[in-house]
């Protein structure tokens, strides 16, 4: 049999047009429903990188033989953007749910698919949820917040970065996200070269004294090309990262909100050692 579970927060609350019979994914309990599947059974998730990662946090996807499909209805679909996919058609997911980061924070332990975001992309995602929540029908603007937080409201960090044992120092940080993916922020290419079925992470260190220069460069992101400025942009790879903040900032993992955070760990399972 062939299960359709529906996020109906994903994408605004807009229904996907799909013939199927739904399941409400937010009512469901992953773990038990997972657990009484039959081998031959199959799941379509309809959501994004959201509803991906609610999977992976309650389920161990380790453990799973059935095939695990991803009907794209989400509003940034960084996931399928990194795949090479679209939205809108049955994507099999079981090749990217195993070998995930860790991140600890906040005394959380979470995993995520696509990023794990620490500063500026960290306060937009603060602010839409103000926003959300002040006038839930308003259709969120990213860019902008990024704009008037590049410009007024968010002030760059020291930061301290350490990757397999070696600690790097950096001042006027603006963002430090450790990407599993290439994608995040709904279609940024903040880590061009990183590759999701690699055995390392990437970390990516955006920092300058200059709020215009930050501003000016910002939407080369959108393209991976941010990482032709050597001056500001720093690409660290590896797979046990910790990153500390001269303050508390708001962070983001897979897009969820964590606030007042000052340091996280992502960590990556070494790859397998053969004779």
């Amino acid at each position: 049999m062939k299960y359709y579970l529906y996020n109906p927060f994903a994408n605004n609350g807009i229904r996907p047009d799909i013939s199927a019979e739904l399941m409400d994914a937010s009512k469901i309990d992953f773990q038990d429903f997972f657990a009484k599947l039959d081998p031959e059974d199959e799941v379509v998730l309809i959501g994004g990188d959201g509803t991906v990662n609610h999977l992976i946090n309650t389920v161990d996807c380790e453990k799973i033989t059935n095939r695990i499909y991803l009907y794209g209805s989400g509003t940034g679909n960084d996931f399928l953007r990194d795949i090479g996919e679209e939205a809108g058609r049955e994507v099999l997911l079981n090749r990217y749910l195993t070998n995930l980061p860790t991140v600890y924070v906040n005394g959380m332990v979470r995993k995520f698919i696509n990023n794990m975001g620490f500063g500026i992309d960290g306060y937009c995602c603060e602010t839409a949820d103000q926003i959300k929540a002040k006038t839930p029908d308003k259709k969120i603007n990213y860019t902008a917040i990024a704009v008037k937080g590049l410009l007024f409201h968010f002030k760059p960090c020291h930061a301290w970065i350490e990757v397999d044992g070696r600690t790097y120092e950096y001042d006027n940080v603006w963002l430090a996200p450790a990407m599993k993916g290439r994608f995040y922020g709904g279609g940024m290419m903040i880590a061009p070269d990183q590759d999701r079925l690699s055995d390392h992470l990437t970390v990516v260190v955006y920092t300058t004294p200059s709020k215009l220069k930050a501003l000016m460069r910002f939407p080369s992101i959108f393209e991976g090309k941010h990482t032709a400025y050597k001056d500001m942009v720093r690409i660290i790879t590896g797979n046990q990262i910790r990153v500390r903040f001269s303050r508390p900032c708001a962070a983001q993992i897979d897009g969820d909100t964590v606030l007042n955070v000052k340091e996280y760990r992502a960590e990556l399972p070494l790859p397998a050692h053969t004779e």
